[in-house]
């Protein structure tokens, strides 16, 4: 009986497996060798029995073992407090306009949130379509790239904030740090697609006179004459640039500090036509370094916003407790949140 034929049928499967050319180098020294070279040619089969053996067990043992993957480390959400204080950082800025980013930062949240349409159902703040050519080239965006450029430094700081929680977060920030209310904020809009743009046209055309426009726009948006009013007070802040809309000036003498101003210069001041190239506005007639639009006058004309406004000059603190509120509404029109939805409060950097 051969040796092979002798072992056990795992050790022959084994032997089977070990590597040929081995054995032939055992052989050659077995055939000048003698007995002794037959002893060592079947220990040698023996150990390369073995360890083939081995290794066809520890093959089997690697194949059969459940393979675990790296436990990832949970994700942390996002703190929103974090990314309002680096808006606010790149709020100031001496080399821009009145040195502050701060109104056009509103702005920008206040058109992209103003486009939706109780009726139609679209628009809003949600899917941030102003990201695309067609809501961007909209006439009353002109300028507003400036400030979604800025922001793009604080997106890639965050890159997992959606560009509608940037933008109206960026609102929340002007209005805080220039000295306004504390506006509750929520997280939760998303990016959408170009095709889901409004059409042009949804937001007020300020060179309008009547205030039956104004009811027109505001209203499809679901506001009511008082939070219409309320919404006009962020004119306190900025001024209007010919290369943009065509107008020219600031609204107050402190366009960068959140008050009740527009209100009380509106009341409080002579106004008379300008007389200039560009497109009908009016200026103050002592100093006729500020200005109002012809849609602001209407405010002061018509008796159900007139009764609104005169609230507001008195009463500064009753005006900041009303635009809070309509703020928020402004930005979240059209987001549908999840029903626990954190309402979140920023502390003002400045406080």
């Amino acid at each position: 009986m051969s040796f092979i034929r002798a072992l056990p049928l795992a050790r022959r499967a084994a032997i089977s497996a070990a590597p040929r050319i081995s054995a032939r180098a055992y052989s050659a020294q077995a055939s000048s060798s003698g007995g002794a070279g037959k002893t060592l040619f079947v220990a040698a089969l023996a150990a390369g029995a073995g360890a083939a053996g081995y290794h066809v067990y520890a093959d089997s043992q690697k194949s059969t073992l459940p393979v675990v993957a790296a436990a990832e480390k949970p994700k942390e959400p996002l703190d929103y407090q974090k990314v309002y204080n680096a808006i606010a950082a790149i709020i100031e800025d001496e080399n821009y306009d009145d040195g502050s980013y701060g109104p056009v930062f509103l702005r920008l949240a206040w058109h992209a949130s103003g486009t939706y349409d109780v009726n139609a159902k679209d628009g809003g703040s949600n899917f941030a379509t102003m990201r695309f050519k067609p809501e961007a080239g909209h006439g009353a965006n002109a300028g507003l790239g400036i400030a979604r450029e800025r922001l793009n430094r604080v997106k890639d700081q965050f890159p997992e904030i959606s560009y509608g929680d940037l933008w109206t977060l960026a609102g929340v920030a002007a209005i805080q740090e220039l000295g306004g209310p504390i506006v509750n904020w929520r997280a939760g809009r998303i990016d959408g697609e170009e095709a889901q743009s409004p059409p042009d046209g949804r937001l007020p055309d300020a060179g309008r006179p009547d205030g039956q426009h104004s009811r027109d726009i505001f209203y499809k948006m679901g506001f009511n004459d008082q939070e219409i009013v309320a919404l006009l007070g962020a004119h306190a802040l900025g001024r209007c640039h010919p290369d943009r809309s065509g107008f020219d000036g600031p609204w107050t003498a402190s366009p960068t500090v959140f008050t009740n101003a527009f209100y009380t210069e509106l009341l409080g001041r002579k106004w008379v036509e300008r007389k200039w190239s560009g497109p009908k506005q009016f200026e103050d007639k002592e100093s006729k370094s500020l200005m109002m639009l012809p849609a602001d006058m209407a405010m002061a004309k018509d008796k159900e916003f007139r009764k609104w406004v005169e609230v507001y000059a008195k009463d500064e603190q009753k005006f900041f407790e009303d635009f809070a509120k309509v703020a928020q509404k402004l930005f979240e029109l059209g987001v549908k949140f999840e029903d626990n939805a954190k309402v979140y409060q920023f502390k003002p950097t400045n406080a």
